[in-house]
């Protein structure tokens, strides 16, 4: 195969090597596995345009996206419904998609995996025409984004001590929403703190959140009830450990699409989609598109929880 990598020097993990010298030894790799590989280094403010060019480059097989969940959406998206094959090159802080496609954490043993792996079909959700790869959240989530972004961090430990500070200032002051969900077969009527529908429904007994299956070809949809600062914290203690099915704060459902419409009046609120924060529209339908992605994944020996 002919792999095509982007990596932002401004991303991640990325900032703090020398990815120059990580993309000889990417090189080294594929190439000994018997591939072609080209890299396109790029500053932050590159990364959209060079990833829209490599995406429709018609030599390459493969684009291998080397970012955190943003970045990997970002490919995603532009290779959604497509004959190219997308490899991830796990460097942010979470790597949620990557963990779904049990992709080794540290970044030797993923090119390496990678470089042996084969390409499989998975599924991909859609937002009003923006693709994500993992989820799309309203209330809490956005909220603690927001916070984070105020605060200053410069490395990838930073950033989680700062996302936790976050997470206590959202858990004593959480958001209050009304929505209206339609679902194929019922319709509901919530008051939530957060609402999340995810790529596939999350695993259980899992420390992050992030789905097992990535072609279950079902939206997960998660309404958190937890309200009071000891529900709160009762929330955020089961989602550490993986409880989902018998969170009592949290209602699940799952189906093929979901139409969500915001019934709060007082205030604008934002969703972030795959770790981005965008304007919340008053209605909002999403969609699962089973087996739309080809992605690049370990074999089975190479495979990591």
């Amino acid at each position: 195969m002919h792999v095509l990598a982007v990596l932002n020097r401004n991303g991640g993990t990325l900032r703090n090597l020398d990815t120059s010298a990580l993309a000889n030894k990417m090189k080294n790799i594929f190439e000994t596995a018997g591939h072609s590989l080209e890299v396109r280094l790029c500053a932050g403010d590159e990364l959209v345009p060079t990833m829209e060019e490599a995406a429709r480059d018609a030599k390459a097989d493969v684009l291998l996206a080397g970012g955190g969940d943003g970045t990997i959406s970002l490919a995603a998206g532009l290779l959604a419904h497509s004959d190219k094959a997308l490899a991830i090159l796990p460097a942010g802080t979470m790597n949620l998609f990557a963990r779904s496609l049990a992709i080794p954490q540290d970044l030797h043993a993923a090119m390496s995996a990678l470089a042996r792996g084969a390409v499989r079909e998975v599924d991909i959700a859609e937002a009003d025409g923006t693709f994500y790869v993992h989820q799309m959240s309203i209330g809490m989530h956005p909220q603690l984004i927001r916070l984070r972004e105020r605060m200053e961090f410069r490395s990838r430990l930073g950033k989680i001590f700062a996302s936790v500070r976050a997470a206590l200032v959202t858990m004593i002051r959480p958001p209050r929403l009304e929505l209206e969900l339609e679902l194929p077969d019922t319709r509901l009527l919530a008051t939530t703190s957060n609402l999340a529908v995810t790529n596939n429904l999350y695993g259980e007994g899992q420390r992050l959140p992030f789905a097992d299956r990535p072609d279950g070809g079902q939206l997960g949809i998660y309404i958190t009830h937890a309200r009071t600062r000891g529900e709160m914290l009762l929330f955020f203690l089961n989602m550490g450990i993986g409880r989902w099915r018998k969170n009592e704060q949290v209602e699940i459902h799952q189906a093929a699409e979901v139409t969500v419409r915001v019934r709060s009046r007082r205030r604008r609120f934002k969703c972030a989609i795959d770790g981005e924060l965008r304007p919340l529209p008053k209605e909002t339908r999403i969609v699962l598109h089973p087996k739309a992605l080809r992605v690049l994944t370990p074999q089975s020996d190479d495979r990591t929880s």
